[in-house]
């Protein structure tokens, strides 16, 4: 059955992915915006409120996709060592000073790329601005004006583990050439390791087991995620000329292709899946607003307000072009392949996003 639906999306792999990207995009922001899942919010509710409710979310979301991912493997439907995130070279400056600065960005942004994705769709005109910024900042870092300083500074900071006989940074094939043992079996160990954990951490709290709206946001983005892997898995084709690359939801190097889209659509082709699904995350907040009834046109402040959003912006862009990925791009869909450098990244986002919180509290 696996390999007749493959067969299936590998003949039009561009209307499956864009149509199938869009309704994965569509439940994501609409679970977003009625379950007010927010990365940035549950990291400052930690702080400030001793609320771990929201955080424990996306802990559990990230527990969800790693068993989902893990089976996915497991049935053949997706191979994640062709993804961007399981890659021999192990950038960990990268990860490092790239999470801590989309870390602090999002802070000062009001939220990271879904919460703004979220609010733009549902009239904030703040984060539409937020969105472009970051988009341009992303590109600018990519292949733009700051790609030579990024490569010069950042490439020095990197480790190719295929000289160490390694074909990707998979927690599990690195414990497999420490420790001799099966790759396979290790593999398995791992994925129990952390999901498992991460449950157990998640549902031991009674204020989370008994709290529906972080269960079904944990349970609902982690579907999302898994979808993703599920579409794109099946669209890839090594006798493709172009391959789809095996992806799942991402939004920082997204958000430059769909302003490039909107610019070049006719010498584009059919749009990505990054792009589908972030212009569907952008619907599904907009049908949420409108059937809750909270849709409302908002903008900025004042000034400082308006600095301070577009330096954070500036900060997303950088950051998770560096660190390979956002909160939900590392933080969920990189670290559902138990990727070393999506752990690191992850750790330096929530650091650096609670660096960002103590700055404001700070300089308040």
């Amino acid at each position: 059955m696996i390999e007749t639906l493959r067969e299936i999306i590998t003949e039009s792999p561009s209307f499956y992915v864009g149509w199938g990207g869009l309704l994965i995009g569509l439940v994501f922001g609409f679970v977003v915006f009625r379950t007010n899942f927010c990365t940035m919010g549950s990291i400052s509710d930690m702080l400030s409120f001793g609320d771990f409710r929201r955080f424990r979310s996306w802990l559990f979301a990230i527990a969800i996709a790693i068993l989902g991912v893990g089976f996915m493997q497991n049935l053949g439907i997706v191979e994640t060592a062709n993804s961007i995130y399981l890659m021999p070279m192990l950038g960990w400056g990268g990860a490092i000073v790239g999470g801590l600065m989309f870390g602090i960005g999002m802070v000062y942004a009001g939220g990271c790329l879904s919460k703004n994705l979220v609010r733009a769709g549902s009239g904030d005109l703040r984060s539409l601005m937020v969105l472009i910024v970051t988009g341009l900042f992303g590109f600018m870092t990519i292949s733009g004006l700051l790609a030579l300083a990024r490569l010069s500074i950042f490439s020095p900071l990197s480790i190719n583990l295929s000289e160490s006989g390694l074909e990707t940074q998979s927690i599990a094939e690195l414990l497999a050439s420490i420790t001799g043992g099966s790759q396979a079996t290790l593999s398995l160990v791992v994925i129990l390791v952390f999901s498992l954990g991460l449950l157990t951490f998640c549902l031991k709290d009674k204020s989370f087991r008994s709290s529906p709206i972080h269960l079904i946001a944990g349970i609902g983005i982690g579907a999302c995620v898994i979808a993703g892997w599920a579409l794109t898995g099946l669209a890839y084709d090594d006798f493709a000329d172009v391959p789809i690359a095996p992806i799942s939801l991402s939004f920082v190097r997204p958000t430059g292709e769909t302003l490039e889209y909107m610019m070049r659509s006719t010498a584009l082709g059919a749009p990505g899946f990054g792009i589908v699904t972030l212009l569907g995350t952008l619907l599904g907040s907009f049908l949420g607003s409108i059937t809750s009834k909270k849709f409302h046109l908002a903008t900025f402040a004042n000034v400082p307000d308006t600095l301070s959003n577009m330096g954070g912006a500036a900060l997303m862009g950088i950051g998770g072009v560096l660190a390979l990925g956002c909160t939900v791009g590392q933080g969920l869909s990189g670290i559902s392949t138990l990727a070393i450098g999506s752990v690191i990244a992850f750790i330096a986002i929530v650091i650096g996003g609670i660096i960002g919180i103590k700055l404001m509290e700070h300089f308040a």
